[in-house]
């Protein structure tokens, strides 16, 4: 898994921001439909309030002492993208090879123009390691991104998060409390989870994605579990099932069940674990019968998207190419023609020899990305309103220009750091995930499955 360096890639001809679409809205200019107007504002309008800000996750509960972001100075509220641009890069070349920027595929525009690799959280996170001599990791993404990003980074690296309230409310789902809680209730059901049965075998593996807290990594290296991403679900859960009766799988629960229906595991072997539930909502006999435990946890891009939008997709577009993220509900995966990563879904994309229409079910940021670069294809989100990653969104070229002037200054600001205790088991399950191949022969079919 490599990140893509597009720094030196020349801008597209067609416009690929989502905040000037949002604007065109506001204005009148568009006739299009966005989720929030509040998405015209800049995001330190509501750096001082709880909640994960507009856009796509608003509705969703952020825990009580999630990370709140400090004043941004004045100066760079009131600059223009203009101004910010200017001063990003003249501050990006002040600090030279001592600085490497990051942005992740749901960026903003105006954000990823001055990434030096652009990825998924884990590409990302390995863009990282290519630079063991780079004093400052600039991750333009959300807090568990950073987390990992730290994680794998020599320690004397100082890793920085733009804005502190970009957090992510999937990985909010499922807090390291609630997790630990649900393996005592679960230990009740099957005993001692570290004996294991005549085949060798333990009652369950606890497999985490990577969308979740360090703490979360944390529990399931101590517990020997795994990680696991979008693009290697099934192998992850493979290795997984070759250890364990069955997988405890958090906390997105459409990313599981996905994968686990395609590897045949049956949907009455899949209970939902809701942690604000005594065993989660289930009982002691479907627990034994399950195979995969699935945690009542979502993202909030990603269920916006509905079988009726491929229905009027398809009936719009005849031969439209529909693909979609494995953190779709069931039966959006089910519709579609294929699903897929973010990095699965761009290189589906580039592949293409012949122009074509694509009807995309992921964050708008990348599909609009997407669509600037590729204007021999029709390509377009299958919601029409233009509703960001609310969390995503709050990384803005403001703050960009703030983290990276005060470096030049010689500040470090919002570094994020995991604490030794977390930061040790954490890493053993990201190695296990590094470590556990699929066979050969049916490879390309599982990752075009994930």
């Amino acid at each position: 898994m490599s990140a893509v360096n597009i720094s030196l890639q020349p801008r597209p001809a067609v416009d690929a921001s989502v905040d000037h679409a949002i604007q065109a809205i506001l204005s009148g200019a568009s006739t299009a439909e966005t989720c929030n107007t509040d998405l015209g504002a800049g995001p330190w309008t509501f750096d001082s309030r709880p909640g994960y800000g507009p856009g796509s996750s608003m509705g969703d509960v952020i825990p009580t002492g999630s990370p709140r972001q400090g004043e941004l100075p004045q100066e760079y509220r009131d600059a223009t993208e203009a101004e910010l641009e200017a001063r990003i890069i003249a501050a990006k070349a002040a600090l030279g090879d001592r600085v490497v920027v990051l942005g992740h595929f749901y960026q903003r525009e105006e954000v990823v123009r001055h990434a030096d690799y652009v990825g998924d959280s884990f590409q990302l996170a390995n863009a990282a390691l290519e630079h063991p001599d780079a004093e400052a990791i600039v991750f333009c993404g959300v807090h568990f991104m950073a987390e990992t990003a730290d994680l794998l980074s020599r320690p004397e690296q100082s890793v920085i998060l733009p804005n502190l309230a970009a957090g992510c409310s999937m990985a909010d789902m499922a807090d390291i409390d609630q997790v630990e809680e649900c393996w005592e209730q679960l230990e009740e059901v099957y005993g001692d989870m570290d004996a294991v049965d005549a085949e060798g075998l333990v009652p369950v593996v606890p497999v985490t994605y990577m969308n979740s807290s360090a703490a979360i990594k944390g529990f399931v290296g101590r517990h020997g579990g795994i990680v696991c991403t979008s693009s290697n679900a099934r192998t992850v859960l493979e290795w997984a099932f070759a250890r364990g009766r069955r997988v405890l799988f958090f906390p997105d629960q459409h990313l599981g069940r996905n994968t686990a229906k395609t590897m045949g595991v049956p949907l009455e072997q899949m209970p939902m674990w809701n942690p604000r539930k005594p065993f989660g909502g289930s009982d002691a006999t479907t627990l034994a019968d399950a195979r995969v435990i699935l945690w009542h946890g979502f993202c909030s891009v990603h269920r916006r998207f509905t079988v009726d939008q491929i229905d009027k997709a398809r009936a719009e577009h005849p031969g439209v190419r529909v693909i979609v993220h494995p953190e779709c509900p069931m039966e959006v995966v089910d519709a579609a023609d294929e699903s897929g990563s973010t990095d699965y879904i761009r290189k589906a994309i580039e592949a293409a020899t012949e122009p074509t229409t694509f009807a995309i079910g992921t964050e708008v940021n990348l599909v609009q990305r997407l669509a600037a670069q590729h204007p021999q294809h029709e390509i377009f989100c299958l919601d029409p309103v233009v509703c960001p990653c609310s969390t995503m969104y709050r990384i803005h070229p403001g703050y960009l220009a703030w983290v990276l002037e005060r470096l030049v200054a010689g500040e470090v600001v919002n570094r994020i750091t995991v604490p030794a205790d977390v930061a040790d088991p954490a890493r053993v399950a990201l190695e296990r995930m590094l470590a556990a191949k699929p066979p050969a022969a049916p490879a390309a079919a599982w990752e075009n499955a994930s």
